[in-house]
Formats: structure tokens, C-alpha cells, sequence
């Protein structure tokens, strides 16, 4: 991510927090869309087309826990398509830091797919954005209704937290068929991790926790990148993210992190060979 994009990530999740508290929940709370103006700043100005066809967003429409609530963000590119997705950005409109995470694909990834759990602070429509290696950017968008979820309390203690910080865990998918060796294949890295938002209140000492989260997660096959993310405070606790790839024959998958008190976690586990 562009030093402007981290900038608005991290000062609109600053400046907006006091307007996130008090919103209503209802997008009839905000007169104006705010879309227009998020993806002006976000995306440095740059024409956004429709991306129907291109790619999909896939979110429950009613959440039934607005701290975990699941998305998966898919290329829908046909067939012979000789384009290719460079990233996929996740823009929560009504969260006060909209950009929940870039994820920015390894080249030769072949990552069709990225799916997590992010935070929902109120109704809102949820963007996401493709960039393709055309050089364009192509949007979908859904409608949540959730509330809350970046002010909600931590499902785990201080003390407990701290002990498991930075464990991590990689869950690999056998394929559903004889396919070869170089079709598709899916995994799942999850992170010990508070993701702290910032707008979470100590219920002992009645302070604001301060924003504590996972910034930048990258994950390799052998030495060639699968995809990078820049994550923000949207990111749900105990990060997990499910991503396809296409295997190039390496025999580990690596994972290294990064929150924003520089901790860095790194884990490495063998490719399980395919059944």
C-alpha cells in the first residue's frame, strides 16, 4: 500500500472514531453517500468501473455477530481471460477507518480467492475493489446490517491475549478431486492477536484500549509471494484468513507479521502433499 493510501487508513480510524461512536447504526443517520469521496481518497483519484463479471463480494446480509463477520472476495474472471487480479481492496463504507485491508497478489499466486472476518460498526454498503494488470479497477459492492463490532469487547482477557500472542496455525485443504498437482489449492492461516480497534473499552478501568492489530501479513510458497495484505482495525480478532492459490512446486508455505508495536511473527509449515 501507497504511504497516502496507510495515511487514510490510519487517520480516518483516528479522527472518525468520536462520529463512529455516536452513529446511530441506520444509514439514515448519514445524509450523503460516502462512498464518492472514499474512493477518491483511497484510491488516489483513479476512474473506478463496474466489476461485474470481474469479481464478487460475498457477506451475510445480517450478521449475527458484527465483531466476526464473514467476507470472501472472489475473481470472477472467465475463462481465457488473459487478465489477471493484482489486488483486491475491502472497503467497509460506514466503519470509522473504511479500509479494512489491501491484499496484494503474488504475481504467479494464481489467488482467485480471499476470505476473512472483519469488523461492521453499522449498516452500511461494503466495497469491494479489484485491480487487474490492465492497470483498471473494478468495484461490486453489498449491504451488511450489523452494529457495534468495532466497539465490542474482546472475546479474550489481557492476560490471555498477551500469552497467545502471535501463535499462528496453517490449515491446508485437500482438493475435492484426482486433479493435478498444479491445479488450485486452498489454505487458511490464523494468528493469535487481539486487534485491538481503539474503540474498545476497558470495562475495569472504563479507558479506551488503545489500537493494537496486524498490519502487514505476507504469505510465500518456496520464495515466490502468495499475497501481502495491509490490514487495518476492521480486521477481526485473532486474524484468519482462507485464500486460493496455484501450487509452483515448493514444498512449504511461510507466513510472517507484523502489528504496530513491530512485533513480527513467522511460521513455516510443510506443503501437505495432495490425496
Amino acid at each position: 500500500m501507497s504511504a497516502t493510501r496507510r495515511t487514510f487508513l490510519r487517520s480516518t480510524g483516528l479522527a472518525a472514531a468520536a462520529i463512529g461512536l455516536a452513529r446511530t447504526g441506520t444509514l439514515a443517520a448519514t445524509a450523503d453517500d460516502p462512498w464518492p469521496d472514499l474512493a477518491r481518497d483511497a484510491f488516489n483519484k483513479r476512474p473506478i468501473n463496474d466489476g461485474t463479471g470481474i469479481l464478487t463480494v460475498e457477506m451475510p446480509y445480517r450478521a449475527e455477530d458484527a465483531s466476526i463477520v464473514p467476507v470472501t472476495i472472489r475473481s470472477a474472471l472467465a475463462p481465457g481471460d488473459e487478465r489477471h487480479v493484482k489486488a483486491f481492496t475491502l472497503v467497509i463504507d460506514e466503519n470509522p477507518a473504511p479500509v479494512a485491508a489491501t491484499f496484494a497478489l503474488g504475481p504467479n499466486s494464481g489467488v482467485a480467492s480471499i476470505a476473512t472476518r472483519v469488523r461492521v460498526d453499522s449498516y452500511t454498503n461494503v466495497h469491494a475493489v479489484a485491480e487487474l494488470d490492465d492497470g483498471k479497477l473494478y468495484m461490486v459492492a453489498t449491504y451488511v446490517k450489523a452494529s457495534g463490532g468495532c466497539s465490542a469487547p474482546a472475546a479474550k482477557n489481557a492476560d490471555e491475549a498477551i500469552a497467545s500472542l502471535g501463535q499462528m496455525r496453517l490449515r491446508q485443504f485437500p482438493p475435492t478431486d484426482a486433479a493435478p498437482a498444479s491445479r488450485p489449492r486452498e489454505a487458511q492461516i490464523m494468528v493469535r492477536h487481539p486487534n485491538n480497534s481503539g474503540l474498545q473499552m476497558n470495562q475495569v478501568t472504563r479507558l479506551y484500549v488503545p489500537a493494537f492489530f496486524i498490519q502487514d501479513l505476507k504469505v510465500w510458497q518456496g520464495d515466490d509471494l502468495v499475497f501481502a495484505m495491509d490490514g487495518g482495525i476492521s480486521i477481526s480478532e485473532d486474524p484468519s484468513i482462507r485464500f486460493s492459490y496455484t501450487p509452483n512446486g515448493a514444498t512449504t508455505l511461510r507466513v510472517e507479521a507484523r502489528d504496530t508495536e513491530n512485533h513480527v511473527f513467522k511460521g513455516e509449515w510443510p506443503v501437505q502433499a495432495q490425496m
